[in-house]
């Protein structure tokens, strides 16, 4: 009867495709960290205050008493070109449903309600940022976790590495995040670049891409480090291999300093 009934075929085996896709979705969830990077594009020193004081009085307790713990946040150095103009948050989430409840619990915390009301409230004619742009990320299966940084300068004198890699072609992009996971974070293991994440994007605005965290004392630490990897023997015999050529079709680069109230 099934042979007669064309459509009936078609919805049982979507039907199965979505439940086995359900099951391994579900057995995987909770395996790799999920991160979302929230960059606030401001214009002048009060919308930085105000995101700061909103940051740091009541997203970042409210984060915590959600479960959340070792937010970052982060400014441009002042030698970068977006100095003053930029403000990263990183959130860690264990799990999806972590991520999809977040808001929800920030909507029925009273306390965070209450001290972000400035912030929360703010008039249309004087918002606390220009623009607001949010990346979601998964941590790669070889560094499944975030980290934090085993470092002992004071904040204001550290230098965090984020990294952007874009690929030409999805292909492509895959490649380079095999990779990654097939002997690149190893060699930056071995040459301790206090590595805060190493993650794939799975929504937003430069994709197919991934992204990295890499931390330092300071910048002659991080010049050093660099040097280290460029002439790294594991690297010089990885660099060249026939199937990661041509994966990276942008690096951008951007040198941060976490900000006094940041976790990390």
């Amino acid at each position: 009867m099934l042979k007669n009934c064309p459509f009936l075929i078609a919805g049982s085996l979507m039907l199965l495709f979505s439940l086995t896709s359900y099951s391994i979705s579900q057995a995987q969830d909770g395996k790799r960290d999920l991160y979302e990077l929230k960059i606030y594009h401001i214009s002048n020193q009060n919308q930085e205050k105000m995101v700061d004081d909103y940051l740091k009085t009541a997203f970042i307790p409210a984060a915590h008493r959600a479960g959340i713990s070792n937010v970052g946040v982060f400014k441009p150095l002042s030698s970068e070109k977006d100095a003053g103009k930029k403000i990263y948050v990183l959130l860690p989430f264990k799990n999806s449903k972590n991520y999809f409840q977040f808001q929800g619990k920030l909507d029925k915390d009273q306390a965070y309600q209450n001290a972000g009301k400035d912030y929360i409230y703010a008039a249309h004619d004087n918002p606390p940022f220009v623009r607001l742009e949010t990346a979601l990320l998964q941590a790669f299966t070889g560094s499944p976790r975030m980290a934090t940084p085993n470092l002992t300068a004071p904040m204001s004198e550290r230098v965090y590495e984020l990294r952007s890699y874009e690929g030409a072609t999805e292909r492509l992009y895959r490649q380079k995040v095999k990779m990654f996971n097939s002997g690149e974070i190893d060699i930056f293991d071995k040459l301790n670049f206090n590595p805060v994440f190493y993650a794939e994007t799975l929504a937003g605005a430069n994709m197919p891409n991934l992204m990295y965290l890499t931390t330092f004392e300071n910048m002659e630490d991080r010049n050093a480090h660099w040097d280290a990897f460029r002439t790294d023997p594991d690297w010089d015999a990885m660099k060249d291999l026939e199937e990661y050529r041509n994966t990276v079709s942008k690096n951008d680069t951007r040198l941060l300093k976490p900000t006094d109230y940041s976790d990390i």
